[in-house]
């Protein structure tokens, strides 16, 4: 059995009758608070919230959680309150629940229904008129509608998390229609045997050296982390990467809050790495139950190889620039040795000396053979 933190409900969203305004709103982020909370709404702007309810009005819940048989059915309830100072009309529906990119849980919107959004049927509320999608309520300031529903399981759906939401969309007459919505969640777990596994998919790295030859690269390391079981879960994500034999490691981790069944979560790393020609190592995802899930089922942790080239490009150029600069200068040296040399053998050829060697004659020898030694030339005469 796993427990971790409670479950953060769909945030109240005011949304301004300015186009701006309600564009800013659309961007904002779910509530922290541990259930739906809505204050008093600035002039010209729409306050609202939908709250998981009784018959009697909302309750203490912050959203509809059952663990159902296939075949089974659940009766519920949700209210949608009107804080603002003025009539307001929603469109209320249900539909598949995702998490977007931002790894907040989130309802796209009416007509997205393939799994658990499909099973849910709004009752009939008071006021209320009947559409395509579900239902639109036209509600007083200050007032609320508690609008009844009921889940109904079909009879070969497949065990595992299958989430929702139902939502209160406002009707605006904009020419140009931004959808503002507001919504609770459905937690709907369908019985059976549990397979609860994570696994990085599609795993791309490059790498990008650094032009200063004494500090280390990048790698880039973008993948998927597929839940590839049938219950939602959270995630441990690690990159570790090293060079031959171990040398030069680094590690990128971080964790996804929230993967539902059949989708993913993307994770971007940069590892700083020193480049040693080729780096190699693995992307490893880790499960982890969220919020007030029961998982009786092992969890399963995935890995994948990464393998990237780590050229050491700066440092090569360094070490030919180092080489090509002995050369030069040995090259250099030479040149001038062999200019000098021939400057001196010029500048004694000038002046008329022979260049000196071991067998070139020396003074009293050679010289003219038919002079005669002085005191030879005394000695014969008579």
């Amino acid at each position: 059995m796993h427990r971790t933190r409670p479950v953060i409900p769909l945030p109240v969203r005011p949304a301004a009758a300015g186009a701006l305004v309600a564009a800013l709103l659309a961007l904002a982020g779910p509530a922290a608070a541990a259930a739906p909370v809505a204050t008093a709404a600035a002039e010209g702007t729409t306050t609202w919230t939908v709250q998981p309810a009784t018959a009697d009005g909302p309750d203490d819940r912050i959203s509809l959680r059952h663990v159902l048989d296939p075949g089974e059915s659940v009766a519920e309830h949700v209210t949608v309150t009107n804080f603002s100072t003025a009539p307001a009309t929603f469109d209320v529906y249900a539909a598949d629940g995702v998490v977007g990119d931002s790894g907040h849980f989130d309802v796209p919107g009416a007509g997205a229904t393939k799994d658990g959004g499909g099973w849910v049927t709004l009752g009939d509320a008071p006021g209320a008129e009947r559409t395509e999608t579900g239902l639109r309520l036209t509600i007083d300031p200050g007032a609320a509608v508690t609008v009844p529903l009921t889940i109904e399981v079909p009879g070969d759906a497949t065990p595992g998390d299958h989430p929702a939401g139902v939502v209160a969309e406002l009707v605006t007459d904009d020419a140009v229609r931004l959808a503002a919505r507001v919504g609770t969640r459905l937690h709907l777990r369908v019985t059976g045997d549990y397979v609860a596994a994570l696994e990085p998919q599609d795993v791309v790295a490059r790498w990008e050296p650094s032009w200063n030859p004494f500090a280390p690269g990048t790698v880039h390391v973008s993948y998927r982390v597929a839940n590839t079981g049938d219950v939602r879960l959270a995630a441990h994500a690690a990159t570790e990467l090293a060079g031959p034999f171990g040398a030069g490691g680094a590690e990128h981790r971080t964790e996804l809050r929230e993967v539902l069944p059949g989708q993913s979560g993307t994770v971007e790393a940069e590892l700083r790495v020193w480049p040693l020609v080729r780096a190699t190592g693995q992307v490893a995802t880790r499960p982890w139950v969220v919020g007030e899930d029961v998982v009786d089922a092992a969890l399963r942790t995935g890995t994948a190889p990464v393998t990237v080239w780590t050229v050491p490009w700066a440092q090569l150029a360094l070490v030919a620039l180092v080489a090509g600069g002995v050369l030069g200068v040995r090259w250099q040296r030479r040149r001038a040795a062999r200019v000098l040399q021939e400057r001196v053998d010029a500048a004694l050829a000038a002046a008329g000396a022979a260049p000196t060697s071991d067998d070139a004659p020396t003074s009293g020898d050679g010289g003219d053979p038919s002079a005669s030694d002085p005191a030879t030339e005394r000695a014969t005469l008579p």
